[in-house]
């Protein structure tokens, strides 16, 4: 367990038939399948907005779900961004990538709008040929516009979490927010 072990409430955005069926009891989390999405930046992983249960909704609506679930996580061992030792072990990641890469006469990967491939590849395999035992990657996520003229803020910023070990899901429930019609 990470010295810094906590409860957090993360937010799933998804189809509403899939957030009916967990919430049911008919899928189990052991069930739920991890993101291996382009745009995933944390790893493979479920992916939760931290106590933001508005953007896990906005994100679903724009992509015409209206599905919302809401978790217990515990972080368990987390690899946490927030935590200067973890973002600096980053760099010599990327560094053993790149040179491996360039031995196989291959590029890596690149980070393009909407695409984490960079980021998601050197996440994982940090949390690979680590000997921790990473149950979670937690990280803050600066996006959207400004919240007004020249302000560092964005609209859309959050703390974004993948969970690997679905252990750490504690529960599951239906949060007290109005979904949008699609």
């Amino acid at each position: 367990m990470d010295r810094f072990a906590r409860v957090v409430l993360g937010y799933h955005g998804c189809d509403a038939d899939f957030a009916d069926s967990v919430l049911s009891g008919a899928t189990s989390v052991r069930d739920w399948r991890e993101s291996r999405n382009r745009y995933d930046w944390l790893g493979h992983g479920i992916y939760f907005w931290e106590h933001a249960p508005e953007r896990a909704l906005e994100w679903a609506a724009a992509r015409e779900k209206r599905g919302v679930i809401g978790a217990v996580i515990q972080l368990g061992v987390c690899l946490d961004f927030t935590d200067v030792r973890y973002t600096s072990a980053l760099k010599g990641m990327h560094k053993g990538l790149k040179e491996t890469y360039a031995a196989a006469g291959r590029e890596l990967p690149s980070n393009k709008r909407g695409n984490r491939m960079l980021d998601c590849l050197v996440i994982n395999e940090l949390v690979r040929q680590t000997d921790a035992g990473f149950q979670t990657v937690r990280g803050p996520f600066l996006e959207g516009p400004s919240a007004f003229p020249k302000s560092g803020i964005r609209r859309q910023s959050h703390v974004q979490v993948a969970v690997i070990d679905r252990s750490c899901i504690l529960g599951v429930f239906r949060p007290n927010i109005e979904t949008r019609e699609a």
